[in-house]
C-alpha cells in the first residue's frame, strides 16, 4: 500500500492537531488515525532507503514525510474505542485512534523528528524504550522534559542510531497511561547487510499487553497489579487475533515486545525457533539455541526466527493457561467431581446470571451457550474445522501453505490433512493395563535418643 491509497483508505482519516493554528499546521505531517482493528498491509517504503517492511499483527504502520532530508511522523496520545475481540469493546487511551498506536519503521542512520500532540485528559510524555539518543529527548516526564500539557504539541527530534527491535510508551502517570493501553513497536532496519540479521520474506510484530475490565463494562481498571482478566496481544484476544500467514519454505520473523506486568512463555506448535535479538541488539550466533518456548520478561523484546517448512495450522500461544482465557471469574466455585445436575438450573431461576464450573471441568462452559452481560467475552470461545478451540486471550495460529503466494498475507482458510496424517478414535481391542503392584508399607522410622555427653536430656 503506498503512501497515497493510505491516506486516502476508507480506514483512516487525517485530523488536525487542536493545539495548533492552521498556519502552524502547515508546517505538521497530517497524523493518520486507525479505525480498524484489522491486520493492515505492510507499508512499503514509498521515499527514503528501501527495508522490507514489518506487518503490524492488528495494527499498521505509521506513514511519514520527507522535510530536508529529516523523516517527520505525527502521533496524538487520545483517548480510543479499541474492538478487543468481535462482541466487546474496551475505551483505552492509545494514539492515533487504536491501542497500541502504529508502528514506527525507519532505517540505521535516518535523521528523525516526531510530533506528539497530546489529546489526553491529562499530560503525557513519550519514552522511545531502547533507543541511544540524547537525554532531553528520552522522554521521561519531570526528568528529563517537562510534561506534556493538555493540547500541546512537543517535538522529539534524533538519529535512529542502532538496528533492532524497539517499543514507545509514556513516562508520566505510566501506571494509568500504559494500563489504559497507551504504547506502540518501533523497528530500525539496518542500512546495509548485517552478519547477524539475516534477510526474512516474512516479518511480523506486536506488543504483549493485558487489562482488567469487569464484566459489563469498558473501562481498565489501572490499579490491578497481577489479576487481569482479558490478556492480549496488540489489544485483542483470541478470537480477535489475526493469523499469521506465510508461504511454505519461508524464513520468518516474529518480533514480541511485552508490556504486560508478568513474563509470558510463547510457544510455538510444529517448529523450532531461534531468538535472534533482544532490545539490546543482535544476537551473536554462538550464544543462539534452538527453542519451542521462550520467555518474554516484563519490559523486554524478543526476535523470533525459523524456518516456516511444515504445512499447516500451528498453535501460537502464551504458555500460561489463564493466559489462553477470556475474563474469568477467580471465585468461581470447584464442583470438579461434584454430582450437581440439575442444581444449576434452580439457582438460575434465583440468579439468572449464576455460574458454576462443570463436574467434568471447565470445557463445557465453552459449549454451553450461557448468557453473559454485555461487552463481555465468553471465557473460551472460537472454533476451528473440528469443533470448539476452547481458547481465547493470547492465543492464534501461524498458517503455513504451499500454495501461498510471496507477499500474500490473506488467511488461506483451514489446513486439510493429507490421508493418514490424522489423529483418528481407535476401535480395534485393547490390552489390560498393567499396574505396579502395592508397594510394601514403610518401614517404622527408628529413633535414637542420645545418652550420656553434652546432650543428655534433650
Amino acid at each position: 500500500m503506498d503512501r497515497r491509497t493510505f491516506f486516502g483508505s476508507a480506514a483512516f482519516s487525517a485530523v488536525a492537531a487542536a493545539s495548533v493554528s492552521k498556519v502552524a499546521l502547515a508546517a505538521l505531517p497530517e497524523p493518520v488515525i486507525a479505525s480498524t482493528p484489522a491486520t493492515a498491509a505492510p507499508l512499503i517504503p514509498p521515499n527514503g532507503r528501501p527495508y522490507n517492511p514489518v506487518l503490524t499483527l492488528n495494527g499498521w504502520t505509521c506513514p511519514w514525510r520527507m522535510n530536508a532530508g529529516v523523516k517527520e511522523f505525527h502521533l496524538v496520545a487520545e483517548p480510543v474505542v479499541r474492538e478487543i475481540a468481535p462482541g466487546m469493546q474496551a475505551t483505552l487511551w492509545g494514539y492515533n485512534g487504536q491501542s497500541p498506536g502504529p508502528t514506527i519503521e525507519v532505517v540505521e542512520g535516518d535523521k528523525l523528528r516526531i510530533f506528539v500532540t497530546n489529546r489526553l485528559p491529562e499530560h503525557t510524555t513519550i519514552h522511545w524504550h531502547g533507543q541511544r539518543l540524547p537525554n532531553g529527548m528520552d522522554g521521561v516526564g519531570g526528568l528529563t522534559q517537562k510534561q506534556i500539557p493538555v493540547g500541546k504539541t512537543f517535538v522529539y527530534e534524533f538519529e535512529a542510531r542502532r538496528p533492532g527491535t524497539f517499543m514507545y510508551h509514556p513516562h508520566a502517570d505510566e501506571m494509568v497511561q500504559m494500563a489504559m493501553g497507551m504504547m506502540g513497536f518501533w523497528v530500525t532496519h539496518p542500512k546495509a547487510k548485517h552478519p547477524l540479521i539475516d534477510t526474512v520474506q516474512r516479518d511480523f510484530c506486536f506488543l504483549l499487553n493485558a487489562y482488567d475490565i469487569d464484566p459489563g463494562s469498558t473501562t481498565p481498571r489501572p490499579n490491578t497489579m497481577l489479576d487481569q482478566n482479558l490478556w492480549t496481544w496488540n489489544s485483542r484476544a483470541f478470537p480477535g487475533i489475526d493469523t499469521l500467514n506465510v508461504r511454505q519454505g519461508d524464513k520468518v520473523r516474529i518480533r514480541v515486545g511485552n508490556l504486560t506486568m508478568t513474563n509470558h512463555p510463547i510457544h510455538l506448535h510444529g517448529h523450532e525457533f531461534t531468538v535472534t535479538g533482544t532490545d539490546g541488539g543482535p544476537v551473536p550466533h554462538g550464544a543462539r539455541w534452538p527453542e519451542v518456548t521462550t520467555d518474554i520478561a516484563v519490559g523486554q523484546m524478543r526476535q523470533l526466527e525459523f524456518l516456516a517448512d511444515e504445512p499447516g495450522d500451528w498453535a501460537l500461544h502464551c504458555h500460561k493457561s489463564h493466559h489462553t482465557m477470556n475474563p474469568m471469574g477467580h471465585t468461581v466455585p470447584n464442583m470438579i467431581g461434584v454430582d450437581h445436575r440439575g442444581l444449576v438450573q434452580k439457582i438460575q431461576k434465583l440468579v439468572p446470571d449464576y455460574m458454576l464450573m462443570g463436574e467434568r471441568g471447565m470445557a463445557d462452559m465453552g459449549e454451553m451457550q450461557m448468557p453473559i452481560p454485555d461487552q463481555t467475552l465468553p471465557m473460551m470461545t472460537g472454533t476451528g474445522p473440528y469443533g470448539p478451540i476452547e481458547m481465547g486471550g493470547m492465543f492464534t495460529t501461524l498458517k503455513v501453505r504451499k500454495e501461498q503466494k510471496p507477499g500474500d498475507y490473506s488467511d488461506p482458510g483451514a489446513y486439510r490433512q493429507p490421508p493418514g496424517t490424522q489423529a483418528f478414535e481407535w476401535t480395534g481391542a485393547l490390552a489390560d493395563p498393567t499396574r505396579p503392584a502395592a508397594a510394601a508399607p514403610a518401614s517404622a522410622l527408628q529413633v535414637r535418643k542420645p545418652s550420656g555427653g553434652a546432650h543428655t536430656g534433650h
